[in-house]
């Protein structure tokens, strides 16, 4: 049964001059930029839950999305299997390699673990072949830990150990589809790991816990032998009105304190920083510095509404930047782009989808060709060298390697008469070029 009939696919590239609403202006699959293909690049995948599992509501309003599958008088396998049938349709012929998934979001909950765990297997097997048919891969597998009434006080940070015992029942299953379906990467999102009162509240003790759920997880990694990566995926408030995994800076501390920093890296959303009063910029450049760098959820918030509205993501202006900084540290490994993306409650159109997802990958690969020019022209590196050049005199070198303490730094500055001046930052200049460049890439 075909489910996206008024889109025949794959979505083809048109150039920047096509009037064709259903294709891709700047995304070309094969395209040569900095000695990669652009497909390779930016490694795009679908998210199934906003896609496919989500109806369309909101806490004022019921669901508006024409999903069939959601219908509740449905035998909820036969749904599943309808809502894997169109997610395959769509990935397909969107056009693009990867997708992402909560155990929840393929397979329906069973009354007990284990028919849960045989619900998922299931429909893992089943995804599996569909899989070996499209060419599709899986970017990564993570568990629902927030949606059900047990976690209302968080998984792993939960105060009854039952909940954690559950919560980690679930990882297990997820992490062994996640293996099966040769996922490159798995996901831990804290979606409640925090609290809504400290009057009630053990900061250190949840702490501790949540540091000994992610120490089973990475053991669990190594015993079945799954060579992908563990992420964690920052995330200031919402639901909860602090949350443990706030940035990225607060997650590295986290693993640094509890030796875990050989296992995780982060997964960041660019609206979820936005939400922690950062750019989506800072939050990439303090992970790609300091070796956390993992994976992005692609998408963006409403200034003008403090909400995690999830929106496809359609600013170039914003994305260049943070494109710039992962092109400077190498590039994605094991990690991607995720549309981690919501479409808005009155696009109701099956069609509404594709143009969702459409305008979101030629956002990130306009973004691309401009971030990629950027650093092959050495237009930053370059300002950057210049202002940082005085750490390259012995001076700078003999403070950053230690070889002189703060007396006698202190008495170089006193017997030299030091009374440096005040050097320009430049800070209109370099966002004019920037400009620049975002104006002038074909």
């Amino acid at each position: 049964m075909t489910f996206f009939s008024d889109v025949s696919g794959p979505i083809p590239f048109a150039s920047a001059g096509s009037d064709d609403e259903l294709a891709y202006r700047y995304y070309d699959p094969d395209r040569l930029v900095a000695g990669k293909r652009m497909e390779d690049h930016l490694r795009i995948g679908v998210c199934y839950w906003h896609s496919f599992a989500w109806p369309g509501s909101d806490i004022f309003g019921h669901g508006t999305f024409d999903r069939p599958w959601l219908d509740p008088s449905t035998d909820p396998m036969e749904a599943a299997i309808a809502k894997q049938d169109a997610a395959f349709e769509f990935f397909q012929k969107l056009g693009v390699r990867f997708f992402s998934f909560h155990d929840v979001d393929m397979a329906p909950e069973g009354a007990t673990l284990a028919e849960s765990r045989a619900n998922l297997d299931t429909l893992v097997e089943r995804a599996a072949t569909k899989m070996e048919q499209t060419g599709t891969k899986l970017l990564w597998g993570t568990a629902n830990l927030f949606s059900h009434p047990r976690y209302a006080a968080g998984a792993a940070t939960n105060p009854d150990p039952d909940v954690f015992t559950h919560a980690a029942a679930q990882v297990r299953h997820m992490l062994d589809a996640t293996l099966r379906l040769g996922g490159q990467n798995y996901v831990l999102w804290g979606g409640r790991e925090g609290y809504e009162t400290l009057l009630n509240t053990r900061m250190g003790h949840e702490a501790d816990q949540l540091a000994r759920f992610l120490t089973m997880v990475a053991e669990y990694k190594h015993h079945i032998g799954f060579e992908g990566t563990l992420l964690l995926e920052p995330k200031p408030q919402e639901p909860t009105k602090h949350q443990y995994d706030y940035d990225c800076a607060t997650v590295h501390g986290f693993l640094e304190r509890y030796d875990l920093l050989d296992e995780y890296k982060v997964n960041i959303e660019v609206n979820h920083a936005t939400l922690g009063g950062h750019s989506f910029h800072h939050e990439v450049a303090y992970a790609v510095d300091n070796g956390i760098f993992g994976s992005v959820d692609a998408n963006r918030g409403d200034p003008q509404n403090g909400w995690d509205t999830d929106q496809f993501p359609n600013s170039v202006d914003e994305f260049v930047p943070a494109l710039y900084e992962i092109l400077r540290g190498g590039g994605f490994t094991t990690g991607g782009f995720l549309f981690d993306t919501k479409l808005r409650r009155q696009s109701m159109a099956r069609s509404d989808l594709f143009h969702g997802h459409i305008g979101g990958i030629d956002t990130l690969a306009r973004s691309l060709l401009i971030a990629a020019k950027l650093l092959e022209d050495r237009t930053l590196e370059d300002l950057r060298d210049e202002r940082y050049n005085g750490w390259s005199s012995d001076r700078g070198q003999a403070i950053l390697n230690g070889d002189v303490g703060l007396g006698s730094l202190a008495d170089q500055a006193v017997a030299e008469g030091l009374n440096p001046s005040a050097v320009s930052g430049g800070q209109e200049r370099v966002e004019n070029l920037v400009n620049r460049a975002i104006w002038s890439t074909p």
